[in-house]
């Protein structure tokens, strides 16, 4: 009997250590030692890393002492690097961000006084968009991403997209098919363009490609793979949309294809009838060399009708294309789950409706689709679709389009509404929450707010988290600080819920230039009261003796005065506008003069930060070329997707201006330049400014700007807090006379 006995417990004993190790298998204890050499290097010793079980399939991680050390357990990667920064959070009042950083750590770690748990209730917390990897990310090399990696980790994303060179794997799969170089080289776009290639939406534009970037961008890709993987994430590959080249309609004649067209100026893109046999065919020989080259976590991105509209909206025919799309993807992967971008639901509402949208969604298997509700904070689509008809979703924040570079968004809808949607009866299987943004690298205090949603189930009280965010950012408590953001919440993060406002506006400096105040993608109209804005200024210099040293806070500083000094273009606009209307010369003169002033000064203050610099964008660009052709390609994509987006006739230029010391001074104020000259001859000679004569001028001008070959300073000059200083004092009295 004891025998037995002793037997059973044996056999017990086995099962809950092959249990423990089956549950601990996703912990990767040298991947996440790496990481904490990363990120703490002086104290990584000071740490003890321990496997520790998942929650029916939700991440969980602790927090305790022993002796002298701290004990950090996860379930994986993700987990262990969201334990590190809830500790150096809460313990160290650390923070790192892409708009600064304060790691000032003591040499010996402070010991938690009991342990510390949280489970997430999320499945899946999403990060990136297509657009994202062009606005922000077109240049990136392996030391960026590895940053950025170690940034999604710490802050608990484990469903980021990965298509980073998904082009070499195209033109492996095309080449197979027969297709040759001379065939494909019209078909893959510049550097810049990736974004909308894959969606369908042009061919070719900033090309062509050469297969050195394919393949450096490949390389680049396994090592993305091979770190998320690491640290417990599950990378969302790409899959077919039926995207194919020009070439494709003489190779396969009775193939079913739709012509179609984005935008003017790009030219037609052909698309293949999802019900076209070929379709399937294709897809599998997509995803199979993928998986072979790449591996798989069975989550594939695929978005067929991304601001272009199928060709029927009859529900039958719409439900047949979604289910060829997902055939293409099971043929090859029978736990392939499709993860669609809903976009096309917000920004074409007109043609999805009810019908068109369930119809869409209903032909995959439930288990089988994620749709991310792309925009949730500007307008949650889930309400208006019944949770899209059961297929599990996750709430995103979009917040930033182009990647311009203003202070805007949300607050408090992004510390209440994911809690919110989480506990209502009515949002289905809500089962994530993610980052949308088609660029990052700005408004870092929505992305610190928005992910702090990750470890919790109720909504933030912002009263109690900005004090905390403020004191882990300055490094330090300070009243006039606090008082700044707490009108910064009021104004520029607060959009008014009775006006539609999909993001934040621009200066009408960067727009080309004109007497308009208003143009479509320079948008003028603030969220807020530009006068409202301005005590924030005042306390936030306030502050300035005791943050000094503060990374996060001269960042913020250079942040808020750009901001406010954006804002003041728009009442000179206007005077020199209604001198010119009065034909008074001598105002005009002045206030033209004034203007362009205003635009060297904001140069001056930029080139303080490095976030601001023209610069590293198109140093970073050239590195990529190996020869002096494929350099000064990169540096055209580079220099045009910020500026005129497409050729001198784009309709999308200034989509994604951006206020940079280098870009001011050396694009923008030679425009204004230019149309002061022409508007001042007008005046003397007593005639109306060829305003069509001046366009026809500028956009050739635009055009030898995008193709010119010129360095820009990659480092920083000047003290941010001095150059602030100089600015308040120059334009604060000038701001309180003015009318915004």
């Amino acid at each position: 009997m004891q025998t037995l006995f002793q037997l059973l417990r044996f056999a017990l004993f086995a099962f809950v250590l092959f249990a423990a190790k089956t549950s601990f298998a996703q912990l990767n204890v040298p991947s996440s030692k790496s990481l904490l050499q990363r990120i703490v290097p002086a104290q990584a010793s000071q740490f003890i890393i321990e496997p520790l079980s998942a929650i029916n399939g939700k991440d969980v991680f602790e927090i305790e002492s022993r002796g002298k050390k701290i004990v950090l357990r996860g379930n994986n990667g993700v987990a262990i690097a969201s334990a590190l920064y809830h500790y150096l959070d809460e313990y160290c009042h650390c923070q790192i961000t892409w708009n600064g950083v304060n790691l000032a750590l003591p040499k010996t770690l402070p010991l938690p006084a009991k342990k510390i748990r949280q489970q997430t209730p999320y499945n899946y917390r999403y990060y990136l968009n297509y657009c994202t990897f062009n606005y922000s990310m077109s240049w990136w090399d392996w030391p960026r991403w590895e940053k950025e990696i170690d940034w999604m980790a710490l802050h608990g994303i484990n469903l980021p997209l990965a298509i980073t060179g998904e082009e070499y794997t195209w033109y492996l799969v095309y080449k197979d098919m027969g297709f040759t170089d001379d065939e494909l080289k019209n078909f893959f776009c510049g550097p810049s363009y990736f974004a909308w290639f894959w969606m369908g939406n042009l061919d070719g534009w900033g090309g062509p490609l050469p297969l050195s970037w394919m393949t450096s961008h490949f390389a680049l890709q396994k090592k993305i793979l091979a770190r998320e993987r690491e640290l417990g994430m599950k990378p969302v590959l790409p899959a077919f949309t039926g995207h194919v080249p020009v070439a494709f309609q003489k190779k396969f004649p009775a193939a079913k294809l739709k012509t179609t067209n984005w935008k003017s100026g790009f030219g037609d893109t052909y698309i293949l009838d999802a019900n076209d046999p070929l379709f399937a065919s294709i897809g599998k020989k997509f995803l199979e060399k993928q998986t072979v080259m790449l591996g798989t976590d069975h989550f594939y991105s695929a978005d067929t009708f991304n601001e272009n509209e199928p060709p029927s909206d009859e529900p039958s025919f719409l439900t047949k294309l979604s289910a060829s799309v997902y055939e293409g993807m099971r043929k090859s992967d029978t736990a392939a789950v499709w993860v669609m971008q809903g976009w096309l639901f917000f920004s074409d509402r007109k043609f999805w409706k009810e019908p068109q949208t369930e119809a869409l969604l209903k032909a995959v298997p439930n288990d089988k689709m994620i749709i991310l509700d792309l925009a949730t904070e500007i307008e949650p689509v889930w309400k208006r679709t019944a949770a899209f008809y059961g297929k599990p979703w996750i709430w995103n924040m979009l917040n930033n389009f182009g990647g311009n570079n203003n202070l805007f968004g949300r607050m408090e809808t992004a510390a209440t509404e994911p809690a919110k949607a989480l506990h209502d009866a009515g949002s289905g299987k809500l089962q994530g929450i993610g980052l949308t943004m088609e660029a990052i690298e700005q408004n870092p205090v929505l992305y610190e707010l928005m992910t702090a949603n990750t470890w919790r189930n109720e909504v933030i009280d912002l009263n109690i988290w900005l004090p905390q965010y403020l004191r882990n950012r300055y490094g330090i408590n300070n009243n006039d600080a606090l008082t700044a953001w707490e009108i910064l919440n009021r104004t520029v993060y607060t959009v008014p819920a009775d006006k539609y406002i999909r993001d934040g506006a621009e200066s009408i400096l960067q727009s080309r230039p004109t007497f308009d105040s208003f143009t479509r993608w320079t948008k003028t109209k603030l969220n807020y009261n530009a006068k409202d804005l301005l005590p924030a200024w005042d306390a936030l210099l306030k502050a300035s003796a005791s943050c000094t040293n503060s990374d996060g806070y001269q960042y913020d500083l250079v942040d808020l005065t750009r901001q406010v000094l954006a804002n003041y273009a728009l009442p000179l606009h206007q005077k020199f506008v209604a001198a010119y209307a009065d034909n008074n010369l001598a105002a005009f003169e002045n206030y033209s003069q004034q203007f362009i002033d205003l635009i060297e000064d904001m140069d001056e203050l930029l080139a303080t930060r490095k976030e601001f610099l023209l610069g590293p964008w198109v140093a970073a660009a050239r590195s990529w070329g190996r020869t002096v052709k494929e350099k000064a390609l990169y540096e055209m994509n580079a220099k045009d997707l910020i500026t005129l987006w497409g050729n001198k006739d784009c309709p999308l230029n200034e989509y994604s201006c951006r206020q940079w010391s280098g870009l001011l001074n050396d694009f923008y104020k030679p425009r204004w330049q230019q149309f002061f000259a022409k508007a001042k001859e007008a005046l003397r000679n007593k005639k109306n400014l060829d305003t069509n004569a001046f366009i026809h001028s500028i956009k050739e001008w635009e055009w030898s700007w995008v193709n010119e070959r010129k360095d820009y300073a990659q480092q920083t000059h000047g003290d941010a807090i001095i150059v602030a200083k100089k600015m308040y004092a120059k334009y604060r009295k000038l701001m309180d006379a003015d009318v915004f």
